[in-house]
């Protein structure tokens, strides 16, 4: 009997790709699954090769119109182009039964009826840019095990070993990002609190250009003679004295601010 026709829409299509080198870190490739129905669909990901991959996650359900990513890593080893066997994924799939209120994805596929499960597969494509027995693409993979299970086991030691190292990693990662994102705002915070003081001490410069000018303030009315009594030292300087004082007073705030 044929299987009934995939409901999910699956990217990429047909191949999932790997670039190398292979031996220094895992490598990720992934798997965007969505849901355009109106109805729960539940997911699993099986593989020919559980040992070389860590799959997170491996299983799930996806309400009607989601989206989500499966990350597939490629677990560190010695690439050969010239093995033959080939890693290949398959994407399984079966439409929730209505009224279905189930949390745990594993019992669903424990008495599941096969002539239900939708089927999708895809190639493992292994890019090795520093190969010079390659031309670039090889669709190549280590031998498999003959006792290596076909379902990617979410219990598997090396699979659950894999996953915490990323995790971990990607923890790290968020936070990092997330003291760069807050040093960013108090960075913006100081840039505008200086440039504002700048227009501030521009104002004042041109107060005083005004003085030097006119002799007096007009909101104040003040002499030339009552201005030299508050402040003589200002009104012996020359203009152009009086411009450089104050730019190097801008200049001395700013260095402090910096520092």
């Amino acid at each position: 009997m044929t299987k009934p026709e995939q409901v999910l829409t699956i990217e990429p299509q047909g191949e999932l790709r790997f670039r190398g080198p292979f031996t220094g870190s895992p490598v990720t490739s992934y798997i965007k699954l969505i849901n355009p129905t109106t109805q729960k669909v539940y997911f699993k990901i099986k593989t020919t090769a559980p040992k070389r991959y860590c799959v997170r996650p491996n299983s799930g359900a996806l309400k009607a119109k989601e989206v989500t990513e499966i990350a597939v890593c490629l677990q560190p080893y010695e690439f050969d182009p010239n093995e033959k066997n080939k890693h290949k994924f398959m994407v399984q799939t079966v439409i929730a039964q209505e009224g279905d209120n189930d949390d745990c994805v594993h019992d669903v596929w424990k008495d599941i009826n096969e002539d239900l499960v939708m089927e999708y597969k895809l190639k493992c494509v292994f890019e090795n840019p520093v190969s010079s027995n390659t031309s670039g693409k090889v669709s190549a993979a280590p031998t498999q095990s003959k006792n290596e299970p076909s379902t990617v086991n979410g219990k598997n030691k090396a699979t659950g070993d894999g996953a915490k190292s990323t995790d971990k990693q990607l923890i790290e990662y968020e936070e990092k990002l997330m003291k760069a994102a807050a040093e960013v705002n108090h960075l913006r915070v100081e840039e505008s609190n200086l440039r504002q003081e700048c227009l501030q001490l521009k104002e004042e410069l041109l107060r005083y250009r005004n003085m030097e000018k006119g002799g007096n303030i007009t909101s104040g009315r003040m002499t030339s003679g009552s201005l030299e009594r508050s402040n003589p030292q200002l009104l012996n300087m020359t203009p152009t004295l009086a411009i450089a004082a104050v730019v190097v007073l801008i200049i001395g705030y700013f260095f402090g601010k910096l520092i």
